[in-house]
C-alpha cells in the first residue's frame, strides 16, 4: 500500500512539473513567433536569453549551497538521527522523509529565488551597458551614472548574497535543531492554581554535548560570511542618504552627511571586524567569543546608528537649521530641477497691459480662430449619439491635434470608431463572431475646435462610414485592428469574411489584407496556440487556412509595453491621420528612481525624460521606436541593449513629426514639481515663501485643479501660431494669477518651455475668481438658472485663459443637454476681459460685445433649432412628423438628422407640457 502510494504521489508529482514546464516552454515558442512577426526578434532573444542565465545560474547556486550546507550538517551529525518523528508509525522512515523535506525546500527556495532574479535581467544589463550621465554628485563626487546604472546592481547583489547565506544558515539550524544537537526547552511555572501575576517563563537553552566543534564551526563560518555581507549592506547605504527624506529637503543633509555617515562607516567596519572576530573564535575553538561579538556589534549599532544622529539633529542642527542646511537646500534644488528639466524653462514677464482692441483681435486671428470651444468631455457624448452609427462601436476617448486644412493651420478635436465586443448583442456572442468575425472598428469623427451648427452640435469634417471628408484630408485606412479597446485575440484570413462596416440594411464584409498578426500555417502552430490560449476551437475549427493569421497584444499601450517594459507610457495615446492612415502615436518615457537628490514626483520616479515616441498602426500593429532625445543617457544605455529597436530622430518621417504634441503627463509633472522649485533662492525656499498651486475651476458644481490645455496661439514676441500646451499658476490659498507656462510642441521649438510671470503688485484674475464673477453677474446667472429649471442641464466648459498681446482673455463654453439626454448642445460662450463679462451665442458676437464700436447690448436668447416650430399649428401633428423624420434618417444611417429631429421632438413636447 505504501509503495503504491509513493508511486501515485511520484506520477502526480512528475504530471504537475510536466504540464508546467510544458506550458512554459509553449508560451515561449508562440512569443517567439509573436516577435518574430513584429520585427522585434532579437529584443525578445536578449530579454530571454539573460532571464534564462540568471534563472538557472540562481536555481543551481541556491540550491547546491542549501543542499551543501544539509548535506554538511548531517555529516557533522553522524552519531546522531533525527528525532522529529520520534514515537510514531513513520519513525522508521525518519531519515527518507528528512532527506526529501530538505529537497523540497530546497527546490521551492530556490525556483522562488531564481524567479526574482530572472526580473533583474534589466538592472543586469543595465549594468554591464551603463552610460555616464557627465556630472558628479556634491557628496562623494561619483557621476550620476553610477547611481542609475550601478548601485541598483550592487544592491541587488548584496541582497542575492545575503539571502543565500541566510538560507543555508537555517537549513543548518534545523538540521542540528532536529537531530537534537541545539536543544531548547521550555519551562513553564508551577501556577498551583494562582494566577500567572508575576511569574516568568523561563527558557533553558541546552547545547549538547555532542555539538562538537565542527558543527559549531559550521554556523558561526555562516554567521561571518553574513556579518561580511551586512558590511558591504552598511557601505551602500552611504549612497541612500543622497535620497533620504528625513531632513528639510530631499536628499542627504547636514545630519546625514556628519552623523549618519559616520556610523555607516563605523558599523560596516564593525562588521568586517565581527565577522573576523567569529572566524577567530572558529580557530581559538572559543564557542562563547561569537556571542560577545554579536553583543557589542549590537550595542555599538544602537548608540551610533541610533542615539548619535538623532542628538546631533536636535541639538546641532536644529538650533540652526538655515545655517546648517544651507548647502544641502542648494544641492536639492540644482538636482531636482535638472531631474525634470525645469532649468531649462524660459522665465519671462507678462506685464499684462489690458490694451486689446478690435485691430489687434483682427490681427490675431490665427489665435481667435483656434480658440477650443468644445470641451472633450460633452463633446465625447456628442460623437457617441451622433457617429458611433452602431452599439458595438465606440469613441473611447476625444483627442487633440493640428492639421493644416484647405491651407490653413487648424486645432481640431477627433476619436477613432473603435469596436467594443462587449456591445454585441448576447445571441450573437458566440465563438465565430467574436474571433473571426468581428474584428475591427472603422473611421473616425473629426471636428474644428471652434465650429458650431445652428442646432448647438459641432460641425463635422471627417465623419460617417465610410468616412466622409469635407476637407483635404482623406481616410485610406479607416480599419481600426489595434487600439485602446482591442483587448482580445481575433483571427483573419480565414474562409469567412470578416464584418468590415454597416452598409444601409445590409453590412459589407471584407478580407483582411494588411501585415499584421502571427502566421498561422501548419498544424504546429494551431496546436501550439490551441495550447497556449486554452482554447480546442482554434485547433478543430474547418475555417483556417494557410493565409490565416492570430492577432493579440492588440490594446496599444499592452503590445508596446510587451516590447519595451522599461519604458513608462503616457496615460493618453492620440490618433492621428498620416498619409490617409491611422496612426497612434505614444508618449513614452525614461525614468529612474535614482536620481541623487531629486524628490519623487511620484513612487518610483525621480528622473524622467520623454526619449521615444511610439508610432502603432491601427490597420497592421507595426511599432515605431523612435529616439527624440538620442543624447539622454537612460536611452542610450537602452540603445546598447537593444541595438535595433530604437529608430534614429534623423529617420522621423516630417509628415509624422509635424504631429508630435508636448506629453501631457510629462508636463503635469514638470508643474508639479515647479510649484515648489521655481524658488531658485535656497533661502526662499526654505521658508516657502513663494508656494503656488494650480489653478482651479468651477466645474458642473465642483472646484477643480485647471487641467492643461492645448492651443494654437502667437506666443509673445513670436510672429506666427504654434501649437502649445498652457496651464495657469496661483499663490497658495488665493485664486488670483501669478503665471502661466507653455510648452512649444512646433518645428525646432518643439520641447521648449516658457514661463510668464505676472506683476505681483497688480491684480491678475485667476480662472476661479472669473466663474464667481460669471456667478455674479446678473443677467448671466438669470439666464442658467432659467435654462437649468425647464428640464436643461447646463454644463459650463473649461474655463480657458488665453494669452493675446500682453492682455489675458477668458472664454468658457456653456453646453445645455437634456435631463434625460446624452446630446450636449453648445448654446452660449463667456467671454470676460478686464473688468467686462458677456455671454453670447457665439465667440464672434461676445468679441464684438467687448471691443466692437457699439455699446454692449443685452444678452441674446437661447438660440432657436434650424427648424422652426408654427405656434399656430397642430404641435401634435408636428411631433408626429418630428418623429416620423427622426425614423427614416435612422433607418438610412443619417445620424446627424437623427439627433436634430430628435432634439426638435424634445422642445415640441416641451411645448405640449407647457
Amino acid at each position: 500500500m505504501q509503495l503504491r502510494q509513493k508511486a501515485i504521489a511520484t506520477i502526480v508529482l512528475i504530471a504537475v512539473v510536466g504540464l508546467t514546464l510544458t506550458s512554459t516552454l509553449v508560451h515561449l515558442l508562440t512569443e517567439s513567433w509573436w516577435f518574430d512577426a513584429v520585427g522585434f526578434a532579437d529584443v525578445f532573444w536578449t530579454r530571454i536569453t539573460w532571464q534564462i542565465a540568471l534563472w538557472v545560474a540562481t536555481f543551481a547556486i541556491y540550491g547546491l549551497f542549501i543542499w551543501f550546507n544539509y548535506w554538511l550538517a548531517n555529516r557533522f551529525t553522524r552519531g546522531s538521527s533525527f528525532s522529529f518523528l520520534a514515537g510514531t508509525e513513520f519513525e522508521p522512515y525518519t531519515k527518507t522523509i528528512a532527506n526529501l523535506s530538505a529537497l523540497v525546500v530546497a527546490f521551492i527556495v530556490a525556483i522562488s529565488a531564481a524567479s526574482a532574479s530572472a526580473k533583474f535581467w534589466s538592472t543586469s544589463l543595465k549594468f554591464v551597458n551603463a552610460t555616464d550621465y557627465n556630472r558628479a554628485d556634491p557628496i562623494y563626487s561619483k557621476d550620476v551614472g553610477f547611481y542609475l546604472f550601478k548601485l541598483p546592481f550592487y544592491q541587488g547583489l548584496q541582497t542575492w548574497l545575503f539571502t543565500l547565506l541566510v538560507s543555508g544558515l537555517l537549513i543548518a539550524i534545523a538540521v542540528y535543531l532536529s537531530k537534537g544537537v541545539i536543544g531548547i526547552s521550555f519551562t513553564l511555572p508551577n501556577l498551583g492554581g494562582k494566577k500567572l501575576t508575576g511569574q516568568k517563563l523561563k527558557f533553558e537553552r541546552q547545547w549538547q554535548s555532542n555539538f562538537q566543534n565542527r558543527q559549531k564551526a559550521h554556523i558561526i563560518l555562516l554567521l561571518a560570511a553574513i556579518a561580511m555581507v551586512t558590511a558591504i549592506d552598511f557601505w551602500l547605504k552611504r549612497y541612500d542618504l543622497l535620497y533620504s527624506a528625513d531632513g528639510v529637503v530631499w536628499g542627504a543633509g547636514y545630519t546625514d552627511t556628519h552623523a549618519r555617515l559616520f556610523s555607516y562607516w563605523v558599523m560596516g567596519i564593525g562588521a568586517l571586524v565581527l565577522g573576523g572576530f567569529l572566524i577567530l573564535a572558529v580557530w581559538l575553538r572559543r564557542p562563547k567569543l561569537p556571542l560577545y561579538g554579536v553583543v557589542a556589534y549590537i550595542l555599538i549599532l544602537f548608540l551610533v546608528n541610533g542615539i548619535y544622529p538623532e542628538l546631533q539633529q536636535k541639538f546641532s542642527v536644529e538650533p540652526n537649521e538655515l545655517d546648517k542646511e544651507l548647502p544641502y537646500i542648494k544641492n536639492s534644488l540644482a538636482f531636482t530641477r535638472e531631474a525634470y528639466s525645469l532649468e531649462a524653462i524660459d522665465t519671462q514677464n507678462y506685464p499684462v497691459a489690458n490694451n486689446l482692441t478690435n485691430e489687434v483681435l483682427q490681427q490675431q486671428q490665427g489665435t481667435i480662430q483656434n480658440i477650443r470651444l468644445w470641451d472633450y468631455r460633452p463633446l465625447l457624448s456628442t460623437y457617441r449619439q451622433l457617429q458611433e452609427i452602431r452599439p458595438y462601436y465606440s469613441f473611447n476617448d476625444v483627442d487633440i491635434d493640428r492639421y493644416t486644412l484647405d491651407g490653413n493651420y487648424r486645432q481640431v478635436m477627433l476619436s477613432p470608431r473603435e469596436l467594443d465586443y462587449e456591445r454585441v448583442p448576447q445571441r450573437a456572442k458566440t465563438w465565430v463572431n467574436q474571433r473571426l468575425k468581428y474584428t475591427h472598428g472603422y473611421g473616425l469623427v473629426m471636428s474644428p475646435v471652434n465650429k458650431v451648427t445652428e442646432d448647438g452640435l459641432p460641425k463635422l469634417f471627417i465623419q460617417n462610414i465610410p468616412p466622409v471628408s469635407e476637407v483635404d484630408l482623406q481616410v485610406k485606412a479607416p480599419a481600426i485592428y489595434y487600439g485602446e479597446l482591442t483587448d482580445d485575440y481575433i483571427f483573419t484570413g480565414t474562409t469567412t469574411p470578416e464584418f468590415d462596416f454597416p452598409q444601409g440594411n445590409a453590412n459589407a464584409f471584407t478580407q483582411y489584407d494588411g501585415v499584421g498578426g502571427v502566421p498561422m500555417a501548419g498544424f504546429i502552430r494551431k496546436l501550439a496556440y490551441a495550447y497556449d490560449l486554452g482554447s480546442l476551437k482554434i485547433l478543430i475549427s474547418n475555417y483556417f487556412t494557410n493565409d490565416s493569421r492570430i492577432h493579440y497584444y492588440r490594446q496599444i499601450k499592452e503590445r508596446v509595453s510587451h516590447v519595451a517594459p522599461f519604458l513608462q507610457l503616457d496615460s493618453d495615446p492620440y490618433i492621428a491621420l498620416i498619409d490617409g492612415r491611422l496612426q497612434w502615436i505614444i508618449d513614452a518615457y525614461t525614468k529612474s528612481d535614482r536620481f541623487p537628490y531629486a524628490e519623487p514626483v511620484e513612487p518610483g520616479i525621480n528622473y524622467i525624460r520623454n526619449s521615444v515616441k511610439v508610432l502603432v498602426d491601427a490597420k497592421d500593429g507595426t511599432m515605431q521606436f523612435l529616439a527624440v532625445d538620442e543624447n539622454e543617457p537612460v536611452l542610450a544605455t537602452y540603445r546598447k541593449i537593444f541595438p535595433k529597436l530604437f529608430q534614429s530622430q534623423a529617420s522621423i518621417p516630417p509628415q509624422v513629426r509635424e504631429h508630435f504634441r508636448y506629453p501631457l503627463d510629462l508636463f503635469k509633472m514638470q508643474a508639479k514639481m515647479y510649484l515648489a522649485y521655481h524658488m531658485n533662492d535656497p533661502q526662499v525656499f526654505y521658508n516657502r515663501e513663494d508656494l503656488w498651486r494650480f489653478a482651479t475651476e468651477n466645474y458642473e458644481g465642483n472646484q477643480q485643479a485647471v487641467e492643461p490645455y492645448y492651443q494654437i496661439m502667437n506666443l509673445p514676441g513670436e510672429s506666427k501660431e504654434e501649437f502649445a500646451l498652457i496651464l495657469p499658476f496661483t499663490p497658495v490659498s488665493k485664486d488670483n494669477m501669478i503665471a502661466w507656462m507653455a510648452a512649444r510642441s512646433d518645428g525646432e521649438n518643439y520641447g521648449s518651455m516658457l514661463l510668464y510671470e505676472f506683476p505681483k503688485q497688480k491684480l491678475i484674475y485667476g480662472p476661479f475668481q472669473i466663474e464667481a464673477r460669471i456667478d455674479q453677474n446678473p443677467d448671466i446667472s438669470q439666464q442658467l438658472t432659467l435654462w437649468s429649471q425647464k428640464g436643461s442641464r447646463v454644463i459650463r466648459g473649461d474655463l480657458l485663459v488665453i494669452p493675446i498681446d500682453d492682455s489675458l482673455l477668458y472664454v468658457e463654453p456653456v453646453y445645455l443637454r437634456a435631463e434625460q439626454g446624452e446630446l450636449p448642445e453648445l448654446r452660449r460662450v463667456i467671454v470676460a476681459y478686464d473688468k467686462e463679462v458677456v455671454m453670447r451665442p457665439n465667440l464672434e458676437e461676445a468679441l464684438t460685445a467687448l471691443f466692437g464700436n457699439e455699446d454692449i447690448p443685452q444678452i441674446a436668447q437661447p438660440s432657436q433649432p434650424s427648424t422652426p416650430i408654427n405656434a399656430d399649428s397642430n404641435l401634435v401633428q408636428q411631433a408626429a412628423e418630428a418623429l416620423g423624420k427622426a425614423e427614416t434618417a435612422q433607418r438610412e444611417g443619417n445620424w446627424a438628422e437623427y439627433g436634430r429631429y430628435q432634439q426638435q421632438l424634445k422642445q415640441i413636447i416641451q411645448q405640449l407640457q407647457e
